[in-house]
């Protein structure tokens, strides 16, 4: 499973920033964000048992928090089964209001309401011989999860309007974030659907609860969006990642992954320090600009000393003004043009207004 396999098979080298050849050949592809890492234990079994299940026909359900990779994983799925050279279609139920869902699940035909002036196919046909990912399923109207309870035990449906009979052939890949057990238990949930879709359970753990991966994601990140940005990021210092390895990540791994992107294009080259992370992740490890800066026994360079504090002052001043410097130089009572040489000088001049 290649597309798995990134730190499985093998992982960065022992700073963690070196290149890594495997994941700069994945650059290439369409998205490498498809790329799935993962060494732990946790995400080991997650791995292993993607393999045994998918070239299996098996309904499956992926559950887990928001972020944390379950549209990949069913994509995984598809691409190393046996429908994997036909559609795979996903659709989020969640995103889409439900007086339209049911067309998208199901197609109308022409005249069958407002506005439908030709008939459209809806996404269980377009995944005729593939698989279709419902994904946030948990959102669905009870009218709805009826309907697409018929399509799991019968293999066919009605478009919106319609009187024929339509069959295919679809694998159901679903997922949620929610508890669905305790939706049903709540009556939001069908609980013939909830055993219908239960067939094979994948449960997705937090990056919280798999924390030993994070240096090798922020790798991977680090040198996608290098190649991606034109930027020459060497990495985290020891310091960094370690703030980044026991930040709890409430936004998992797309968190995680949004922040690197932000950190290789606004900084660009060189080590990302603690003064260059955003203020939650230094907020949440109790960080402060004044509390690194004491003389130890080996003593402290003055000059790189005070140069770390500027920065991070004119960070915070961009950071409260929205990134706006007219108001970030009146906050730090310098003229404008004084700010923007420092802007320069420290490297965090893009994206300012």
């Amino acid at each position: 499973m290649q597309n798995l396999a990134v730190s499985k098979t093998q992982a960065p080298n022992s700073d963690l920033f070196e290149k890594n050849p495997m994941v700069l050949a994945q650059l290439n592809d369409d998205d490498p964000c498809n790329a799935i890492i993962g060494r732990s234990d946790k995400m080991q079994a997650v791995f292993d048992l993607v393999e045994k299940v998918a070239d299996s026909d098996s309904t499956i359900l992926i559950t887990g928090e928001t972020g944390t990779g379950k549209g990949l994983v069913a994509k995984a799925i598809h691409q190393n089964s046996n429908r994997k050279n036909k559609p795979f279609i996903s659709i989020n139920c969640g995103a889409i209001p439900e007086n339209l869902l049911e067309s998208e699940l199901f197609g109308h035909v022409r005249g069958a309401f407002t506005g439908a002036t030709v008939s459209k196919s809806g996404k269980f046909e377009l995944a005729h011989g593939g698989t279709i990912f419902l994904d946030e399923i948990g959102d669905m109207s009870p009218d709805l999860q009826v309907k697409v309870l018929k399509v799991l035990e019968e293999g066919e449906f009605e478009q919106v309007g319609g009187a024929k009979t339509i069959k295919v052939d679809v694998r159901v890949i679903a997922a949620t974030h929610r508890d669905l057990p305790e939706e049903v238990k709540n009556g939001n949930f069908r609980e013939d659907l909830f055993y219908r879709l239960y067939v094979i359970p994948i449960g997705l753990p937090a990056l919280r609860d798999r924390r030993s991966d994070i240096p090798y994601l922020t790798s991977y990140f680090i040198q996608m969006y290098n190649y991606r940005n034109n930027r020459k990021l060497d990495g985290f210092s020891k310091e960094v990642l370690e703030i980044m390895v026991h930040y709890p990540w409430p936004g998992n791994v797309r968190e995680l992954r949004n922040v690197v992107e932000r950190l290789v294009v606004l900084i660009g080259s060189g080590k990302i320090s603690v003064n260059d992370l955003p203020k939650e992740l230094k907020a949440a490890n109790g960080y402060q600009a004044t509390q690194s800066l004491e003389v130890t026994d080996d003593g402290i360079c003055l000059n790189s000393a005070v140069t770390e504090f500027e920065k991070d002052l004119i960070l915070q001043s961009l950071e409260k003004t929205k990134w706006v410097k007219n108001k970030a130089a009146k906050l730090l009572q310098l003229n404008r043009t004084t700010l923007v040489e420092k802007i320069k000088r420290h490297r965090i001049q893009q994206y300012a207004s």
